[in-house]
C-alpha cells in the first residue's frame, strides 16, 4: 500500500463513534446553519487559542477578507504580503479592491522577513500611489512567523496586522498565539489543514469586541448587531436589518461539530507532528536542508518541506517507491499572471530561489515509524547515488 501524504481516515478511527454521534447529533437536530455547536465551537476556539473573540466563517479565504471589510480597506489601499504563500493570502486584497505588495521572505524560515517589510513599506510611502494599511504575515507550513519583530515594524508604520494561520493555527512563539501580537489571526479548516474539518469553514480571532461586532454583521449580509440596535427601534427581526454591505460566510453546524471533537485531540497530535519532524531531521539532516524553526517556537507543521537541488528527480525516485511528495509551492504567486501586475518593492530574490528546491514530505500525526523509515531510507539511497 501507497504511503499516504495525509492520513484523515487514521484520525477518524481514533475518534471513533463520538465523532460520528456529533455528525448525528445534528444531522437529527436540523439545526444545520448556526446550530448551537456553532457558539459552543467559538468558546472553544477562544479559549485555545487566546484569543478574547472568535467568529467563524465560510472558509479560511473569507477569513482574510471579512476584517479587510471591516476596515474599509479597499480601492488605493497597499496590504503587504509575503509571495510565497498560497493563493488565497494575496487574493483577499483585489476581492475588496485593494492591492496586495509582495515582501520577500527569510531563507531558514520561509516566513515574511521583517527587514524586507519595513523597507518595502517606505517604498510604497515614497512612491505615494498606494496608502500602507496592514500587513498579513504567514505561518507557512505550520510555525510562526517573527511576530516580534513584524509587529513592531507594524506599528512603526500604524498598519494593521493580520497573522494568516491557515496552515498554523495551534502554533506558538515563546508560548503566546500570534494574536498576541497581531490584530486578527486567521485560519482555515479545510480538511489537510492540522485543525480540520470535513468540508470548507475557517475563524477570525480578534481582541477587539467592536471589530468582532462588525465581524459578525458582515459574516451575515451586513445584518444588523447588537450594538448597531442601542438607541433605535425596530419592530421586525434585526436580522432583516442591513446596515452594511456584507456576505455569507456562516461556517455549516456540522463542521463546528467535527471540529469540536478534533479539539479534544488537537495538542496530541502537535506532540505527534513534532516527533514526525524530529525523526526526518534526524535521518535526512546531513544529506539535505531541513526545516529550521524559528527560535522558541512551536510548529504544528502541515507540511515538513525539504531542500534539494535535483527536486524532480528525487520526486520521480519517491513515486517509484509509492512514496507521495508535494511541491509548496513551484510558482510563487507574483510570477503567476494575474498577480504579476502588483507591486513587489526590491524585487523578491529568496522567494524565487526557494521555490525551485524546496518539497515536502509525507506528514501527520499518524505516520508509523516504520512508514517514515522507508521515506527516509529512498530518500537517502537517492541522495547517496547521486551525489
Amino acid at each position: 500500500m501507497p504511503i499516504p501524504f495525509i492520513d484523515l481516515q487514521a484520525q477518524r478511527a481514533r475518534l471513533g463513534q463520538p465523532l460520528e454521534d456529533a455528525i448525528l447529533k445534528v444531522v437529527r437536530s436540523g439545526a444545520y446553519i448556526m446550530g448551537p455547536e456553532i457558539a459552543e465551537f467559538e468558546r472553544a476556539m477562544s479559549d485555545y487559542g487566546q484569543a478574547p473573540f472568535v467568529l467563524s466563517c465560510g472558509s479560511g479565504t473569507e477569513a482574510l477578507v471579512l476584517p479587510l471589510m471591516a476596515w474599509e480597506i479597499g480601492p488605493g489601499d497597499a496590504v503587504f504580503c509575503p509571495s510565497f504563500t498560497f493563493a488565497a493570502t494575496a487574493e483577499a486584497m483585489p476581492l475588496v479592491g485593494a492591492s496586495p505588495v509582495f515582501v520577500d521572505i527569510l531563507p531558514d524560515t520561509y516566513n515574511l522577513d521583517p527587514a524586507k517589510l519595513d523597507a518595502a513599506v517606505a517604498a510604497v510611502k515614497a512612491e505615494g500611489k498606494l496608502t500602507p494599511r496592514a500587513v498579513i504575515a504567514v505561518d507557512l507550513f505550520g510555525q510562526p512567523a517573527d511576530y516580534p519583530a513584524i509587529a513592531a515594524v507594524a506599528r512603526k508604520h500604524g498598519l494593521k496586522l493580520i497573522a494568516d494561520s491557515a496552515q498554523g493555527f495551534g502554533c506558538t512563539l515563546n508560548g503566546r498565539h500570534p494574536i498576541h501580537w497581531a490584530d486578527v489571526t486567521t485560519t482555515s479548516f479545510f480538511p489537510a489543514k492540522p485543525l480540520g474539518c470535513y468540508g470548507d469553514g475557517g475563524a477570525v480571532l480578534c481582541k477587539d469586541e467592536r471589530l468582532n461586532d462588525l465581524l459578525v454583521s458582515l459574516r451575515v449580509h451586513g445584518q444588523a448587531v447588537k450594538s448597531d440596535l442601542v438607541g433605535r427601534t425596530f419592530e421586525h427581526d434585526p436580522k432583516y436589518l442591513n446596515l452594511r454591505i456584507g456576505m455569507n460566510s456562516r461556517m455549516d453546524t456540522i463542521q463546528a461539530a467535527v471540529l469540536l471533537q478534533k479539539l479534544t485531540i488537537f495538542d496530541d497530535e502537535i506532540r505527534a507532528r513534532n516527533e514526525v519532524a524530529d525523526r526526518y531531521a534526524q535521518g535526512l539532516g546531513d544529506l539535505v536542508t531541513v526545516p529550521r524553526v524559528i527560535d522558541g517556537g512551536v510548529s504544528v507543521w502541515a507540511q515538513y518541506t525539504i531542500e534539494t537541488p535535483d527536486r524532480d528527480g528525487l520526486a520521480a525516485h519517491l513515486k517509484s517507491q509509492d512514496i507521495p511528495s508535494a511541491v509548496y509551492y513551484p510558482i510563487p504567486i507574483h510570477r503567476q499572471d494575474v498577480y504579476s501586475v502588483y507591486p513587489a518593492p526590491g524585487g523578491l530574490p529568496v522567494t524565487e530561489a526557494k521555490s525551485k528546491v524546496v518539497m515536502s514530505l509525507p506528514m501527520h500525526p499518524y505516520l508509523t515509524p516504520d512508514h517514515q523509515d522507508q521515506v527516509i531510507a529512498a530518500i537517502r539511497a537517492y541522495v547517496k547515488r547521486n551525489g
